[in-house]
């Protein structure tokens, strides 16, 4: 497929749950490459700081991606500070860890709000107007556990698979109109949203790496791009592996970790700030 370019000089970007980790660094990248960036997030204070740590390209906004009316004020405030929108980075998530039987239905429902209506409401809003003007890039941040499904994350893991089935689809149906949408998918990043969980020899990434491929994704309009790259290759091909096998390979790489390899101090400082939501 072919589409419009998109020249980042000049180009608006907005990016959700933009404050902090991949998202700041995402807005981060932008900025550099000589575009304009809006940066929601649930924390205001947080976003309008980290926006003005970034000069005049950037502007920090509320957003709430679980209510669509807050999106829609975001969008509406993104538009009347540059006009259109080129890019969209449906960033924004929340990782809470547990075994799947003690995790609470209000944080099951929190994760699927964020995770994934989040990322509804974003396409939702941003698409029409991308559509009508025949240009446009939507990047949806999923993850790998959005292929390859990890103990003690089941309900993330549901809403990562989500987010990778909705994107496939959507792009699909925007074959024909100038208009892309991508996804990428990280391995565990180091950020607050894996903290205190020892991953063992499972790669991880930092935030930059993300952002970095993010913003490829805009001259690439790649459907999938994972971060690493050989692991989205293990992760497809896990699926053709006999299960008595792969569950040794799991075994080996501590697929248990989010359960058996925390520090419970760490991670309740996470946990106690997504809970509040």
């Amino acid at each position: 497929m072919s589409y419009p370019r998109i020249d980042l000089d000049g180009a608006l970007i907005a990016i959700t749950g933009a404050a902090r980790g991949i998202g700041l660094a995402t807005a981060t990248a932008f900025v550099e490459a000589g575009a304009y960036v809006a940066l929601g997030d649930l924390d205001e204070a947080l976003a309008v700081q980290a926006a003005a740590e970034l000069g005049d390209r950037a502007m920090g906004h509320a957003l709430d991606v679980s209510d669509k009316s807050s999106y829609a004020t975001f969008l509406d405030a993104v538009t009347q500070w540059r006009g259109p929108l080129d890019v969209l980075v449906n960033n924004a998530g929340v990782m809470p860890n547990g075994p799947f039987l003690d995790q609470s239905d209000r944080i099951d429902q929190l994760t699927m709000d964020v995770n994934v209506y989040g990322v509804i409401h974003g396409m939702r809003l941003a698409l029409p107007g991308m559509v009508e003007r025949g240009r446009g890039h939507v990047v949806n941040v999923a993850s790998l556990a959005g292929k390859f499904p990890l103990k003690g994350l089941a309900v993330y893991n549901a809403s990562k698979f989500a987010v990778v089935g909705l994107t496939a689809a959507t792009r699909l149906e925007m074959d024909g109109t100038g208009v892309s949408v991508s996804t990428v998918l990280p391995s565990a990043v180091r950020t607050e949203l894996s903290s205190g969980i020892d991953v063992g020899i499972l790669p991880t990434v930092e935030p930059e790496d993300i952002a970095a491929a993010v913003v490829r994704t805009v001259e690439t309009r790649a459907a999938e791009t994972a971060v690493p790259g050989y692991v989205g290759v293990l992760a497809n091909a896990s699926g053709l592996v006999p299960e008595a096998v792969m569950r040794a390979v799991r075994k080996l790489a501590h697929d248990d970790a989010a359960i058996a390899r925390v520090d419970d101090n760490v991670r309740r400082v996470y946990l106690n700030r997504i809970e509040k939501q």
